[in-house]
Protein backbone atom coordinates (compact mmCIF):
# COMPACT_ATOMS: atom_id res chain seq x y z
CA UNK A 1 0.00 0.00 0.00
CA UNK A 2 1.60 3.52 -1.15
CA UNK A 3 2.33 5.67 2.17
CA UNK A 4 0.27 8.52 0.89
CA UNK A 5 -3.20 6.38 0.81
CA UNK A 6 -6.58 6.81 0.73
CA UNK A 7 -6.22 10.91 -0.63
CA UNK A 8 -6.42 11.59 -4.54
CA UNK A 9 -3.15 12.86 -5.72
CA UNK A 10 -4.13 16.07 -6.71
CA UNK A 11 -3.95 16.91 -3.28
CA UNK A 12 -0.98 19.88 -2.68
CA UNK A 13 -1.39 20.71 0.55
CA UNK A 14 -1.38 19.15 4.38
CA UNK A 15 -3.98 19.98 6.68
CA UNK A 16 -4.11 21.74 9.62
CA UNK A 17 -4.91 19.47 11.88
CA UNK A 18 -2.62 16.59 11.88
CA UNK A 19 -3.16 13.32 14.03
CA UNK A 20 -0.26 11.16 15.17
CA UNK A 21 -1.17 7.63 15.77
CA UNK A 22 -3.28 5.12 14.09
CA UNK A 23 -5.64 3.34 16.94
CA UNK A 24 -8.86 3.26 18.07
CA UNK A 25 -8.72 7.06 19.39
CA UNK A 26 -6.74 8.46 16.57
CA UNK A 27 -8.82 7.14 13.81
CA UNK A 28 -12.25 7.93 15.62
CA UNK A 29 -11.17 11.35 15.86
CA UNK A 30 -10.57 11.60 12.17
CA UNK A 31 -13.78 9.70 11.17
CA UNK A 32 -15.79 12.03 13.70
CA UNK A 33 -13.58 15.00 12.40
CA UNK A 34 -15.30 14.17 8.57
CA UNK A 35 -15.35 16.18 5.95
CA UNK A 36 -12.71 17.90 7.67
CA UNK A 37 -9.50 17.41 5.80
CA UNK A 38 -7.69 15.97 8.23
CA UNK A 39 -3.84 14.03 7.91
CA UNK A 40 -2.96 10.38 10.28
CA UNK A 41 0.65 10.07 10.94
CA UNK A 42 0.97 6.30 12.31
CA UNK A 43 4.38 4.93 12.73
CA UNK A 44 3.12 1.69 11.23
CA UNK A 45 0.45 0.75 8.60
CA UNK A 46 -3.09 1.68 11.02
CA UNK A 47 -4.22 -0.87 12.67
CA UNK A 48 -0.61 -2.41 13.36
CA UNK A 49 1.22 -1.59 16.63
CA UNK A 50 -1.88 -0.49 18.19
CA UNK A 51 -2.69 -1.84 21.82
CA UNK A 52 -6.93 -0.95 20.49
CA UNK A 53 -6.63 -3.87 18.08
CA UNK A 54 -5.34 -6.70 20.97
CA UNK A 55 -8.01 -5.84 23.01
CA UNK A 56 -9.85 -9.02 24.44
CA UNK A 57 -12.69 -7.85 26.47
CA UNK A 58 -14.63 -5.12 24.54
CA UNK A 59 -16.02 -1.45 25.62
CA UNK A 60 -18.35 -1.20 28.58
CA UNK A 61 -21.89 0.77 28.46
CA UNK A 62 -24.49 0.74 30.65
CA UNK A 63 -27.16 -0.19 28.12
CA UNK A 64 -28.66 -2.72 29.76
CA UNK A 65 -32.59 -3.36 31.28
CA UNK A 66 -31.15 -3.13 34.83
CA UNK A 67 -28.25 -1.09 34.49
CA UNK A 68 -28.22 2.77 34.85
CA UNK A 69 -25.32 5.55 34.31
CA UNK A 70 -25.06 5.69 38.12
CA UNK A 71 -24.57 1.92 38.44
CA UNK A 72 -21.66 2.42 35.72
CA UNK A 73 -20.37 5.80 37.69
CA UNK A 74 -20.58 4.39 40.96
CA UNK A 75 -18.29 0.94 39.68
CA UNK A 76 -15.73 3.06 37.84
CA UNK A 77 -15.65 5.48 41.55
CA UNK A 78 -14.88 2.22 43.24
CA UNK A 79 -12.09 0.52 41.10
CA UNK A 80 -10.63 4.05 41.28
CA UNK A 81 -9.28 3.55 44.40
CA UNK A 82 -10.67 7.26 45.43
CA UNK A 83 -8.92 9.81 43.04
CA UNK A 84 -11.58 9.40 40.00
CA UNK A 85 -12.17 12.65 38.62
CA UNK A 86 -16.38 12.16 39.14
CA UNK A 87 -17.56 14.66 36.72
CA UNK A 88 -15.21 13.21 33.80
CA UNK A 89 -16.50 9.78 34.31
CA UNK A 90 -19.88 10.76 34.02
CA UNK A 91 -19.28 12.26 30.87
CA UNK A 92 -17.70 9.41 29.74
CA UNK A 93 -20.24 7.55 30.77
CA UNK A 94 -23.24 8.96 29.79
CA UNK A 95 -21.99 9.19 26.12
CA UNK A 96 -20.78 5.60 25.95
CA UNK A 97 -23.89 4.22 24.27
CA UNK A 98 -24.24 7.07 21.78
CA UNK A 99 -20.51 6.09 20.70
CA UNK A 100 -21.43 2.00 20.51
CA UNK A 101 -24.55 2.92 18.25
CA UNK A 102 -21.45 5.33 16.10
CA UNK A 103 -19.27 1.95 16.17
CA UNK A 104 -22.36 -0.12 15.05
CA UNK A 105 -22.77 2.33 12.09
CA UNK A 106 -18.79 2.27 10.93
CA UNK A 107 -19.87 -1.60 10.54
CA UNK A 108 -17.77 -3.42 14.14
CA UNK A 109 -20.40 -6.95 14.38
CA UNK A 110 -20.64 -6.56 18.02
CA UNK A 111 -22.42 -9.37 19.31
CA UNK A 112 -25.82 -10.03 19.28
CA UNK A 113 -28.70 -12.49 20.63
CA UNK A 114 -31.54 -14.77 18.70
CA UNK A 115 -33.65 -11.79 18.97
CA UNK A 116 -30.95 -8.94 17.48
CA UNK A 117 -30.52 -7.41 20.64
CA UNK A 118 -26.62 -6.79 21.77
CA UNK A 119 -25.00 -9.09 24.01
CA UNK A 120 -23.61 -8.13 27.26
CA UNK A 121 -21.14 -9.84 29.15
CA UNK A 122 -20.00 -9.09 33.16
CA UNK A 123 -16.10 -8.62 33.73
CA UNK A 124 -14.51 -7.83 37.07
CA UNK A 125 -15.45 -4.85 39.38
CA UNK A 126 -19.03 -4.77 37.49
CA UNK A 127 -21.93 -4.60 39.01
CA UNK A 128 -23.90 -5.62 35.97
CA UNK A 129 -23.42 -7.05 32.36
CA UNK A 130 -22.13 -3.99 30.42
CA UNK A 131 -19.72 -5.24 28.14
CA UNK A 132 -20.39 -5.65 24.27
CA UNK A 133 -18.03 -7.99 22.91
CA UNK A 134 -16.78 -9.37 19.54
CA UNK A 135 -16.75 -13.48 19.33
CA UNK A 136 -16.01 -13.25 22.85
CA UNK A 137 -12.38 -12.34 22.75
CA UNK A 138 -11.95 -10.47 19.73
CA UNK A 139 -13.19 -6.98 19.96
CA UNK A 140 -10.24 -4.45 19.47
CA UNK A 141 -9.96 -6.52 16.00
CA UNK A 142 -12.89 -6.33 14.65
CA UNK A 143 -13.67 -2.77 16.03
CA UNK A 144 -10.04 -1.71 14.29
CA UNK A 145 -10.92 -3.54 11.16
CA UNK A 146 -14.44 -2.03 10.90
CA UNK A 147 -12.53 1.73 11.42
CA UNK A 148 -10.02 1.04 8.84
CA UNK A 149 -12.58 0.23 6.33
CA UNK A 150 -14.24 3.69 7.36
CA UNK A 151 -11.38 5.22 7.27
CA UNK A 152 -10.07 4.14 3.60
CA UNK A 153 -14.06 4.79 2.18
CA UNK A 154 -13.75 8.47 3.80
CA UNK A 155 -12.07 10.63 0.75
CA UNK A 156 -11.48 13.98 4.15
CA UNK A 157 -8.77 11.31 5.09
CA UNK A 158 -5.36 10.99 4.44
CA UNK A 159 -3.09 8.57 5.86
CA UNK A 160 0.58 8.85 5.82
CA UNK A 161 1.57 5.41 6.97
CA UNK A 162 5.32 4.43 8.38
CA UNK A 163 5.85 8.21 9.91
CA UNK A 164 7.45 7.70 13.39
CA UNK A 165 6.58 11.42 15.28
CA UNK A 166 9.44 12.08 16.98
CA UNK A 167 9.11 15.77 18.17
CA UNK A 168 6.39 18.10 18.96
CA UNK A 169 7.20 21.58 18.15
CA UNK A 170 6.34 24.25 20.36
CA UNK A 171 6.57 28.19 19.07
CA UNK A 172 5.65 30.29 22.58
CA UNK A 173 2.03 29.09 23.83
CA UNK A 174 1.29 26.96 20.92
CA UNK A 175 2.43 23.76 19.70
CA UNK A 176 2.47 24.53 16.00
CA UNK A 177 3.24 21.03 14.33
CA UNK A 178 5.16 17.88 15.17
CA UNK A 179 8.83 16.44 12.85
CA UNK A 180 8.32 12.94 12.12
CA UNK A 181 11.00 9.92 10.34
CA UNK A 182 9.62 8.55 7.67
CA UNK A 183 10.23 5.12 5.85
CA UNK A 184 9.17 3.61 9.29
CA UNK A 185 11.57 5.45 10.93
CA UNK A 186 14.17 3.98 8.83
CA UNK A 187 14.75 7.24 6.54
CA UNK A 188 17.98 9.60 8.32
CA UNK A 189 15.64 13.03 7.04
CA UNK A 190 13.35 13.89 9.30
CA UNK A 191 10.10 16.20 8.05
CA UNK A 192 8.57 19.25 10.01
CA UNK A 193 4.55 18.96 9.12
CA UNK A 194 3.04 22.54 10.79
CA UNK A 195 -0.70 21.93 11.96
CA UNK A 196 -2.77 24.23 13.65
CA UNK A 197 -3.80 21.31 15.55
CA UNK A 198 -1.97 18.37 17.17
CA UNK A 199 -3.89 15.78 18.19
CA UNK A 200 -1.45 13.21 20.02
CA UNK A 201 -3.02 9.69 20.17
CA UNK A 202 0.06 7.44 20.94
CA UNK A 203 -0.74 5.08 23.23
CA UNK A 204 0.38 3.53 25.67
CA UNK A 205 3.79 2.56 28.16
CA UNK A 206 4.11 -1.46 28.13
CA UNK A 207 7.14 -1.60 26.11
CA UNK A 208 9.04 0.21 29.13
CA UNK A 209 8.83 -2.62 31.55
CA UNK A 210 10.46 -6.34 30.56
CA UNK A 211 6.66 -8.31 30.97
CA UNK A 212 3.88 -7.00 29.13
CA UNK A 213 0.78 -7.64 27.13
CA UNK A 214 1.37 -4.42 24.48
CA UNK A 215 2.96 -4.28 21.18
CA UNK A 216 7.01 -2.72 21.00
CA UNK A 217 5.44 0.41 19.75
CA UNK A 218 3.94 1.39 22.77
CA UNK A 219 7.11 2.51 24.63
CA UNK A 220 5.41 6.02 26.22
CA UNK A 221 7.00 8.29 23.38
CA UNK A 222 3.93 9.96 23.61
CA UNK A 223 4.05 10.98 27.02
CA UNK A 224 7.39 12.05 26.93
CA UNK A 225 7.70 14.24 24.00
CA UNK A 226 4.76 16.15 25.32
CA UNK A 227 6.59 16.56 28.61
CA UNK A 228 9.50 17.94 27.04
CA UNK A 229 7.33 19.77 25.48
CA UNK A 230 6.17 21.31 28.61
CA UNK A 231 2.91 19.63 28.98
CA UNK A 232 1.57 18.34 32.53
CA UNK A 233 1.56 14.67 33.40
CA UNK A 234 -1.22 13.41 35.62
CA UNK A 235 -1.12 9.81 37.78
CA UNK A 236 2.17 8.56 36.05
CA UNK A 237 3.00 6.05 38.97
CA UNK A 238 -0.34 3.96 38.44
CA UNK A 239 0.19 1.32 35.75
CA UNK A 240 -2.21 -1.64 35.34
CA UNK A 241 -0.87 -4.84 35.85
CA UNK A 242 -3.22 -7.67 34.18
CA UNK A 243 -3.02 -10.53 36.32
CA UNK A 244 -3.53 -13.14 33.67
CA UNK A 245 -0.70 -12.45 31.05
CA UNK A 246 -0.33 -16.24 30.04
CA UNK A 247 3.29 -17.19 30.83
CA UNK A 248 5.16 -18.70 28.07
CA UNK A 249 7.91 -16.30 27.84
CA UNK A 250 6.63 -14.34 24.98
CA UNK A 251 7.17 -10.68 24.27
CA UNK A 252 4.94 -9.38 24.39
CA UNK A 253 3.21 -11.94 26.51
CA UNK A 254 -0.51 -12.98 25.19
CA UNK A 255 -3.24 -12.00 27.12
CA UNK A 256 -5.68 -14.63 29.09
CA UNK A 257 -8.64 -12.08 28.79
CA UNK A 258 -10.67 -10.82 31.77
CA UNK A 259 -13.94 -12.65 30.42
CA UNK A 260 -12.79 -15.91 31.39
CA UNK A 261 -12.94 -15.07 34.97
CA UNK A 262 -16.29 -13.65 34.45
CA UNK A 263 -17.25 -16.45 33.03
CA UNK A 264 -16.50 -18.48 35.94
CA UNK A 265 -12.92 -19.76 35.33
CA UNK A 266 -10.61 -19.96 38.54
CA UNK A 267 -7.22 -19.05 39.70
CA UNK A 268 -5.34 -22.17 41.07
CA UNK A 269 -1.73 -22.87 42.12
CA UNK A 270 0.34 -25.68 41.52
CA UNK A 271 -1.12 -27.55 44.42
CA UNK A 272 -4.57 -26.83 43.03
CA UNK A 273 -5.52 -24.31 45.66
CA UNK A 274 -7.77 -21.74 44.90
CA UNK A 275 -5.75 -19.12 46.35
CA UNK A 276 -8.02 -15.59 45.82
CA UNK A 277 -10.25 -16.65 48.06
CA UNK A 278 -7.75 -15.98 51.00
CA UNK A 279 -7.31 -12.81 49.29
CA UNK A 280 -10.62 -10.91 48.38
CA UNK A 281 -14.19 -11.47 49.29
CA UNK A 282 -14.79 -11.44 45.29
CA UNK A 283 -11.83 -13.46 44.88
CA UNK A 284 -10.81 -13.44 41.10
CA UNK A 285 -13.42 -10.63 40.25
CA UNK A 286 -11.51 -8.78 42.42
CA UNK A 287 -10.09 -5.47 41.29
CA UNK A 288 -6.89 -6.21 39.24
CA UNK A 289 -4.56 -4.54 41.48
CA UNK A 290 -5.52 -6.99 44.20
CA UNK A 291 -5.63 -9.89 41.59
CA UNK A 292 -2.30 -8.82 39.84
CA UNK A 293 -0.40 -9.21 43.45
CA UNK A 294 -1.99 -12.28 44.41
CA UNK A 295 -0.93 -14.27 41.28
CA UNK A 296 2.60 -12.52 41.36
CA UNK A 297 2.58 -13.57 45.11
CA UNK A 298 2.14 -17.54 44.17
CA UNK A 299 4.44 -17.14 41.12
CA UNK A 300 7.32 -15.09 43.55
CA UNK A 301 6.87 -18.04 45.94
CA UNK A 302 7.62 -20.77 43.37
CA UNK A 303 3.96 -22.25 43.50
CA UNK A 304 3.16 -20.97 40.07
CA UNK A 305 -0.33 -19.67 39.29
CA UNK A 306 -2.73 -21.04 36.31
CA UNK A 307 -6.04 -19.98 35.42
CA UNK A 308 -8.37 -23.17 35.37
CA UNK A 309 -11.17 -22.94 32.83
CA UNK A 310 -11.84 -26.49 32.55
CA UNK A 311 -14.72 -26.75 34.38
CA UNK A 312 -16.43 -23.12 33.45
CA UNK A 313 -15.53 -23.17 29.99
CA UNK A 314 -14.41 -26.86 29.00
CA UNK A 315 -15.15 -27.57 25.06
CA UNK A 316 -16.41 -24.16 24.47
CA UNK A 317 -13.43 -22.63 24.36
CA UNK A 318 -12.54 -22.44 21.07
CA UNK A 319 -15.45 -21.37 19.74
CA UNK A 320 -16.00 -18.88 22.71
CA UNK A 321 -12.31 -17.49 23.38
CA UNK A 322 -10.70 -18.42 19.99
CA UNK A 323 -7.70 -15.89 20.36
CA UNK A 324 -6.75 -17.23 23.99
CA UNK A 325 -6.81 -20.47 22.46
CA UNK A 326 -4.55 -20.28 19.96
CA UNK A 327 -1.99 -18.36 21.89
CA UNK A 328 -2.12 -21.57 24.16
CA UNK A 329 -2.34 -24.14 21.85
CA UNK A 330 0.87 -22.52 19.74
CA UNK A 331 2.26 -22.88 23.22
CA UNK A 332 1.63 -26.78 23.51
CA UNK A 333 -1.30 -25.89 26.28
CA UNK A 334 -4.83 -27.61 25.64
CA UNK A 335 -7.28 -24.92 27.85
CA UNK A 336 -9.80 -27.08 27.28
CA UNK A 337 -7.95 -29.82 29.68
CA UNK A 338 -5.08 -27.97 31.25
CA UNK A 339 -4.95 -24.76 33.50
CA UNK A 340 -3.52 -22.10 31.56
CA UNK A 341 0.16 -20.40 33.03
CA UNK A 342 -0.60 -17.18 34.04
CA UNK A 343 1.97 -13.98 35.38
CA UNK A 344 0.86 -10.60 35.87
CA UNK A 345 1.78 -7.94 32.86
CA UNK A 346 2.00 -4.54 32.19
CA UNK A 347 -1.24 -3.84 30.80
CA UNK A 348 -2.43 -0.39 30.68
CA UNK A 349 -1.34 3.56 32.12
CA UNK A 350 -3.82 5.33 34.16
CA UNK A 351 -1.83 8.25 33.77
CA UNK A 352 -0.26 10.37 30.82
CA UNK A 353 -0.75 13.60 29.41
CA UNK A 354 -3.26 15.74 31.45
CA UNK A 355 -6.47 16.67 29.71
CA UNK A 356 -9.83 18.54 30.10
CA UNK A 357 -12.97 17.44 29.23
CA UNK A 358 -12.34 18.49 25.78
CA UNK A 359 -9.53 16.76 25.28
CA UNK A 360 -7.43 19.79 25.28
CA UNK A 361 -3.65 19.59 27.36
CA UNK A 362 -2.25 22.29 29.27
CA UNK A 363 -0.31 23.73 25.90
CA UNK A 364 -2.56 25.48 23.31
CA UNK A 365 -2.36 23.63 19.95
CA UNK A 366 -2.11 20.26 21.68
CA UNK A 367 -5.33 17.58 21.90
CA UNK A 368 -4.82 14.27 22.78
CA UNK A 369 -6.67 10.98 23.32
CA UNK A 370 -7.21 7.38 24.61
CA UNK A 371 -3.97 5.30 26.43
CA UNK A 372 -1.76 8.45 26.46
CA UNK A 373 -3.77 11.07 28.23
CA UNK A 374 -4.86 10.77 31.90
CA UNK A 375 -8.60 12.09 31.98
CA UNK A 376 -9.09 11.05 35.42
CA UNK A 377 -11.86 8.98 34.76
CA UNK A 378 -9.72 5.77 35.51
CA UNK A 379 -8.24 6.71 38.82
CA UNK A 380 -5.76 5.05 40.37
CA UNK A 381 -7.01 1.36 38.54
CA UNK A 382 -9.28 1.58 35.80
CA UNK A 383 -12.22 -0.52 35.53
CA UNK A 384 -12.35 -3.36 32.85
CA UNK A 385 -13.00 -2.29 29.64
CA UNK A 386 -13.60 1.36 30.58
CA UNK A 387 -10.14 2.02 28.04
CA UNK A 388 -12.31 1.62 24.48
CA UNK A 389 -15.09 3.61 26.13
CA UNK A 390 -12.82 6.34 26.94
CA UNK A 391 -10.79 6.74 24.08
CA UNK A 392 -14.20 6.80 21.42
CA UNK A 393 -16.04 9.42 23.96
CA UNK A 394 -13.16 10.99 24.20
CA UNK A 395 -11.83 11.40 20.46
CA UNK A 396 -15.64 12.61 19.65
CA UNK A 397 -15.00 15.65 22.23
CA UNK A 398 -11.89 16.18 20.77
CA UNK A 399 -13.58 16.15 17.16
CA UNK A 400 -16.08 18.59 18.27
CA UNK A 401 -14.13 21.70 20.17
CA UNK A 402 -11.57 21.31 17.05
CA UNK A 403 -14.32 22.36 15.09
CA UNK A 404 -15.81 24.85 17.04
CA UNK A 405 -12.46 26.38 17.69
CA UNK A 406 -11.25 26.28 14.41
CA UNK A 407 -14.29 26.06 12.17
CA UNK A 408 -12.27 27.11 8.88
CA UNK A 409 -9.75 24.33 7.40
CA UNK A 410 -6.61 26.24 6.57
CA UNK A 411 -4.00 24.29 4.36
CA UNK A 412 -0.37 24.36 4.93
CA UNK A 413 2.97 24.06 2.71
CA UNK A 414 3.46 20.19 2.71
CA UNK A 415 6.12 18.98 4.97
CA UNK A 416 9.35 20.39 5.14
CA UNK A 417 13.17 18.90 5.44
CA UNK A 418 13.49 19.36 8.91
CA UNK A 419 16.93 17.70 8.64
CA UNK A 420 19.10 14.68 9.01
CA UNK A 421 19.60 11.99 11.91
CA UNK A 422 20.73 8.62 12.63
CA UNK A 423 19.40 8.05 15.62
CA UNK A 424 16.94 4.92 12.89
CA UNK A 425 13.75 3.10 14.53
CA UNK A 426 14.41 -0.76 15.40
CA UNK A 427 12.76 -3.01 15.86
CA UNK A 428 14.63 -5.09 17.79
CA UNK A 429 15.56 -3.35 21.54
CA UNK A 430 18.27 -1.56 21.75
CA UNK A 431 20.97 -2.76 24.98
CA UNK A 432 20.12 0.52 26.47
CA UNK A 433 16.04 -0.06 26.16
CA UNK A 434 16.52 -3.52 27.48
CA UNK A 435 18.14 -2.04 30.59
CA UNK A 436 15.60 0.23 30.89
CA UNK A 437 12.70 -2.76 30.92
CA UNK A 438 14.57 -4.45 33.36
CA UNK A 439 14.85 -1.65 36.07
CA UNK A 440 10.98 -0.73 35.53
CA UNK A 441 10.17 -4.11 36.29
CA UNK A 442 12.40 -4.80 38.92
CA UNK A 443 11.72 -1.84 40.68
CA UNK A 444 8.94 -0.10 39.69
CA UNK A 445 6.84 -2.98 39.12
CA UNK A 446 3.95 -4.67 40.95
CA UNK A 447 5.14 -4.25 44.21
CA UNK A 448 7.42 -1.45 45.07
CA UNK A 449 9.60 -0.15 47.86
CA UNK A 450 11.27 3.57 48.48
CA UNK A 451 15.02 2.22 47.98
CA UNK A 452 14.40 0.14 44.94
CA UNK A 453 12.70 3.41 43.76
CA UNK A 454 15.30 5.70 44.38
CA UNK A 455 17.68 2.82 42.48
CA UNK A 456 15.58 3.24 39.38
CA UNK A 457 15.26 6.55 38.97
CA UNK A 458 19.44 7.24 39.68
CA UNK A 459 19.83 4.09 37.11
CA UNK A 460 17.51 5.57 34.53
CA UNK A 461 19.73 9.20 34.62
CA UNK A 462 22.50 7.20 34.21
CA UNK A 463 21.12 5.96 30.72
CA UNK A 464 19.56 9.12 29.78
CA UNK A 465 23.16 10.52 30.20
CA UNK A 466 24.66 7.74 28.24
CA UNK A 467 22.13 8.12 25.13
CA UNK A 468 21.73 10.80 23.38
CA UNK A 469 19.23 9.84 20.65
CA UNK A 470 16.21 11.86 20.60
CA UNK A 471 13.93 8.61 20.47
CA UNK A 472 15.30 7.47 23.90
CA UNK A 473 15.22 10.19 25.32
CA UNK A 474 11.28 10.51 24.58
CA UNK A 475 11.06 6.60 26.22
CA UNK A 476 13.40 7.18 28.99
CA UNK A 477 11.42 10.85 29.84
CA UNK A 478 8.49 8.57 30.50
CA UNK A 479 10.23 6.01 32.43
CA UNK A 480 11.45 8.95 34.47
CA UNK A 481 7.99 10.45 35.45
CA UNK A 482 6.57 6.83 36.55
CA UNK A 483 9.28 6.25 38.62
CA UNK A 484 9.68 9.96 40.23
CA UNK A 485 5.67 9.60 40.91
CA UNK A 486 6.05 6.24 42.30
CA UNK A 487 8.80 7.60 44.48
CA UNK A 488 6.73 10.75 45.23
CA UNK A 489 3.83 8.84 46.50
CA UNK A 490 3.96 7.29 49.98
CA UNK A 491 1.27 5.40 49.83
CA UNK A 492 -0.54 2.62 48.04
CA UNK A 493 -3.55 2.73 46.15
CA UNK A 494 -4.86 1.04 42.89
CA UNK A 495 -2.05 0.20 41.03
CA UNK A 496 0.72 1.65 42.44
CA UNK A 497 2.08 -0.36 45.78
CA UNK A 498 4.36 0.35 48.16
CA UNK A 499 5.16 -2.38 50.25
CA UNK A 500 7.01 0.33 52.85
CA UNK A 501 3.56 1.88 52.78
CA UNK A 502 1.35 -0.96 51.98
CA UNK A 503 -2.05 1.47 53.49
CA UNK A 504 -4.27 3.81 51.87
CA UNK A 505 -3.68 7.63 53.27
CA UNK A 506 -6.25 9.88 53.41
CA UNK A 507 -3.60 12.68 52.76
CA UNK A 508 -2.75 11.30 49.43
CA UNK A 509 -6.39 11.03 48.60
CA UNK A 510 -5.54 13.05 45.39
CA UNK A 511 -4.43 12.92 42.03
CA UNK A 512 -0.85 13.53 40.84
CA UNK A 513 0.19 16.41 38.64
CA UNK A 514 3.74 16.81 37.31
CA UNK A 515 6.11 18.68 34.96
CA UNK A 516 9.40 17.02 33.79
CA UNK A 517 11.42 20.08 35.38
CA UNK A 518 9.51 18.89 38.87
CA UNK A 519 10.55 15.51 38.09
CA UNK A 520 14.11 16.61 37.06
CA UNK A 521 14.56 18.63 40.59
CA UNK A 522 13.58 14.77 42.01
CA UNK A 523 16.10 13.31 39.96
CA UNK A 524 18.69 15.67 41.28
CA UNK A 525 18.15 15.54 44.70
CA UNK A 526 18.77 11.65 44.90
CA UNK A 527 21.68 12.12 42.50
CA UNK A 528 23.09 14.59 45.09
CA UNK A 529 22.19 12.45 48.00
CA UNK A 530 24.26 9.56 46.15
CA UNK A 531 27.12 11.26 45.22
CA UNK A 532 27.51 12.70 49.43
Amino acid sequence: MPIDSFRPQSWNGIDDIVIVGGGLAGLFCALKLAPRPVTILAAAPIGQGASSAWAQGGIAAAMSPGDTFDKHVADTLEAGAGIVDEKMARFMVSEGPSRIHDLLDYGVPFDRDLEGKLMLSREAAHSERRIVRVKGDMAGKAIMEALIAAVRNTPSIRVLEGYVVEELVREGRFISGVVARPDAGQAKNRVHFPARAVVLCSGGVGHLFAVTTNPWQACGQGVGMAARAGAIIADPEFVQFHPTAINIGRDPAPLATEALRGDGAHLINSAGHRFMLDIHEDAELAPRDIVSRGVYAEVQAGRGAFLDCTKAVGAHFPDMFPTVYASCKAAGIDPVTQPIPVVPAVHYHMGGVLTDAEGRTSIDGLWAAGEVTSTGVHGANRLASNSLLEAVVFAARIAENIKGMLPEPKLNDWGKNAGESDDLVTIEDSAALKRLRRIMSDQVGVIRTREGLKTAIREIATLERENSRMRFHNIVTTAKLIATGAYLREESRGGHYRSDFPEQKANWKHRTFITLAEAEKVVAELSETAAA
